[in-house]
């Protein structure tokens, strides 16, 4: 499947769609968004956002799906996702074409998102047989102490342009098999891919009963956002997006005591030292800093190389950088689609002109590419670590390559930005290795000895520290954020003793 037309044809996508289901679809009345081909500048299609309404009655539907949903054993849950795992192993590589086409990321990346969906499936379905609680020892006779967890209740879910589906199966398919319903508000850049996975996701559900358990919201923040963090029916939101967007929300959502996964930005940084092998740390870095067109979270702005290999290092990315093909998605062997806007392009080119007013050395690209669509070319700049512009997150293949001369300077440079999300050194040598993943060393929720920043897998936890927000989800215990623990003691003596030895009475 090449064409844009059969791509969304394949998932009955007209030049008009709703943006709301909630066990069914509803006649949305709210805002019209427009989903633009950022490698053409045209319009796919547009949506019919939620309006508050449409968004009330779709919250409604998802807390009534909890009643049964969180009685019906875990096990069986995850039943339901691993037949939501087959029917996207179905529409793998249209899904992936069609994340492509909205998003701009070139075709493999695109079928790898969902491939990643399919993972977490595989992993939440042998999860729904793991949620296991604690026994401890009670200090009191005849007594059984224990832990066990339940449902939280409906989930709210809001995802960015730059992955538009997976981080949603992250949230989904382990909170489903948790017992929660889930309330999916996606990019209103990307609703096309949010409404073929509802879609997908409702021809597995369809007759259940349970609908409503995978819901959708298309909206945007200062609204349906807004009104997703002041929800009291929804006691979690996991929301991904930029630090901005994470001051606003979360201090909302702890208002009213609720909880809160933030997956915000990363300022990620590669340390190379004088031992690495250059080889694999120039394609490391290609890969981290070019792919999704600097689009990702755990993309790569920094690379922080030791001063006697430096102008070896930037020789050998300078090269690679010249020769990365541009261009269409989905034409086979391109390797760097589109940045997703016209203000995208902007955001890059007046971070080039402050990095040079700072200092900075633009060694290649930094040039628009001319034509239809959002083209760039990625850009590597040499500047001072000490530059404020090396601090700042643009969401643009921008490669600032820094000096450095001792390992304890390196993890003093890439520690010293507010975000905290991914990190990487590459060294033959185990001490360095060591250190730099030791309580001394790098500060990220994320760090890598001899692989890039970019390519978590799930069977791991995936979020940051500091700015990034200190979020979990997919793989290891990230489970527990989507249930509540309960601590339980039972007495089956015939005494009634105190802990701590109190005597009353």
């Amino acid at each position: 499947m090449t064409t844009r037309s059969e791509v969304l044809e394949h998932f009955g996508i007209t030049a008009s769609n709703p943006g709301a289901f909630g066990g069914t679809w509803l006649e949305t009345t709210g805002p019209v968004f427009e989903s633009v081909d950022p490698s053409t500048g045209e319009v796919l299609a547009t949506v019919t956002g939620a309006s508050l309404d449409d968004y009330d009655a779709v919250v409604e539907a998802a807390t009534e799906a909890f009643d049964g949903w969180r009685m019906l054993p875990a096990p069986q849950r995850g039943e339901y996702v691993r037949r939501i795992g087959n029917a996207l192993r179905e529409h793998r590589d249209e899904l992936g074409a069609l994340v492509s086409v909205e998003m701009g990321k070139i075709l493999p990346e695109g079928i790898g998102e969902v491939q990643e969906m399919i993972d977490i499936c595989d992993f939440a379905v042998g999860l729904s047989r793991q949620l296991y609680g604690l026994t401890m020892a009670s200090e009191r006779p005849r007594h059984r102490m224990y832990e066990q967890w339940h449902p939280l209740g409906p989930i709210g879910v809001i995802t960015a342009f730059n992955f538009p589906v997976a981080p949603w199966s992250w949230n989904a398919t382990i909170a489903s098999v948790c017992g929660d319903p889930i309330l999916w508000k996606p990019s209103e850049r990307t609703p096309l891919t949010a409404i073929a996975v509802t879609r997908i996701v409702q021809s597995v559900m369809e007759g259940s009963g349970f609908e409503a358990v995978f819901s959708l919201v298309v909206g945007d923040g200062p609204t349906i956002g807004d009104a997703m963090s002041r929800d009291r029916r929804l006691p979690l939101i996991s929301a991904t997006g930029s630090c901005r967007m994470g001051r606003i929300l979360a201090p909302v959502v702890a208002e009213r005591m609720g909880r809160s996964i933030l997956e915000l930005g990363g300022n990620n940084a590669v340390i190379v030292m004088d031992d690495a092998d250059l080889d694999l740390a120039t394609r490391a870095t290609l890969f981290s800093a070019v792919g999704t067109a600097g689009q990702r979270c755990t993309s790569q702005r920094r690379l922080i190389v030791q001063s006697g290999i430096a102008d070896e290092m930037v020789t050998r990315l300078a090269a690679a950088y010249r020769q990365v093909p541009i261009g269409d998605p989905l034409e086979e062997g391109i390797l760097m689609g589109p940045l997703t806007s016209q203000r995208a392009i902007e955001e890059m080119m007046a971070a080039l002109e402050t990095a040079v007013e700072q200092g900075g050395e633009i060694v290649t690209g930094g040039e628009l590419i001319e034509g239809e669509g959002f083209f760039v070319e990625p850009t590597i700049v040499r500047i001072g670590a000490d530059a404020p512009i090396v601090g700042t997150e643009t969401f643009a293949p921008i490669l600032y390559v820094t000096e450095f001369d001792t390992l304890t300077e390196a993890i003093a440079i890439q520690n010293g930005v507010d975000q905290g999300l991914s990190s990487a050194i590459f060294t033959d040598s185990l001490a360095h290795a060591e250190t730099f993943l030791s309580h001394i060393g790098s500060d990220c929720g994320i760090a890598n000895v001899n692989i890039g920043t970019s390519g978590a897998e799930i069977g791991g936890a995936f979020g940051g520290e500091k700015e990034t927000g200190g979020g979990r989800e997919a793989g290891s215990d990230a489970w527990k954020a989507y249930m509540r623990r309960q601590t339980n003691t039972i007495n089956w003596g015939g005494a009634l003793p105190l802990a701590q030895g109190i005597e009353f009475g």
